[in-house]
């Protein structure tokens, strides 16, 4: 896993668009058209943004998935993964070859993590933009994760820190407003991409960070199986960064 650091969040995500975008170029390139998974949130503002302003990239040879959606939102809830994404990267870009959105409707949970199973084996992932939890968690796998399936979507619990987070970023007016459970990319799956990108800053998101570097490979810290990637880049900021020179949890 190679990590870099930059001054500020913008600077991160600038430096994650650019290493994105190359290898979303080189695969279209290469095979004809690009697969590429998206995670959202407030963390992900700055790659996206970069992303999208991108003049390079044949967006109508790009096939677009998502990491993890909440079930039983309403449409167009702001904390919906396909509204975020709509709203500050597709309407912002040339129309996508696909984009394979996760439906948030409780009634059809297996039929929607059924076709996407089928949709996603075809079309293995060549960059995956992801990030960490502040519980540690990859997309929406909260510790202890899931590390067995192969299933690329499963149903999962949403852990209690896991909600505190949505609630304290203002996607809902508490944590009693936030679903309990969701539909997630599993980590088999995350990992399987050829290339990730994991775009991190601010400082609520240091301890996670260290989490990742230092902890052992287990389910109790699933951030930290990003270092089985052949190739996973982790961008930083000075704030998510506090800890990574030597393991700064020792000393708080």
């Amino acid at each position: 896993m190679i990590v870099s650091i930059s001054d500020n969040k913008i600077t991160l995500g600038h430096e994650a668009s650019i290493s994105g975008g190359h290898h979303i170029r080189k695969a279209i390139r290469e095979q004809g058209y690009a697969n590429v998974a998206f995670v959202t949130g407030t963390s992900q503002i700055q790659t996206l943004s970069y992303l999208a302003k991108s003049d390079r990239i044949d967006w109508s040879k790009v096939n677009v998935f998502l990491l993890d959606e909440f079930i039983g939102l309403e449409k167009g809830h702001k904390a919906s993964s396909t509204t975020f994404l709509e709203d500050h990267f597709l309407s912002l870009i040339k129309p996508v070859g696909s984009f394979h959105s996760i439906s948030s409707d409780a009634d059809k949970v297996e039929e929607t993590v059924r076709t996407l199973n089928e949709t996603l084996k075809s079309h293995p992932l060549d960059v995956a933009f992801i990030c960490i939890g502040e519980n540690g968690h990859l997309a929406f796998n909260d510790p202890p994760a899931n590390f067995d399936t192969k299933d690329p979507y499963i149903v999962v619990e949403l852990e209690t820190r896991s909600r505190r987070q949505q609630a304290s970023e203002g996607w809902f007016d508490s944590i009693n407003d936030v679903p309990k459970k969701a539909i997630t990319m599993s980590v088999h799956e995350i990992l399987s991409a050829k290339h990730i990108i994991c775009s991190c800053p601010d400082q609520r998101k240091a301890k996670a960070v260290a989490s990742c570097i230092f902890d052992d490979i287990t389910p109790l810290s699933p951030c930290a199986a990003l270092r089985i990637s052949p190739d996973a880049r982790l961008y930083l900021d000075r704030q998510s960064s506090k800890l990574v020179f030597a393991d700064g949890r020792k000393s708080l």
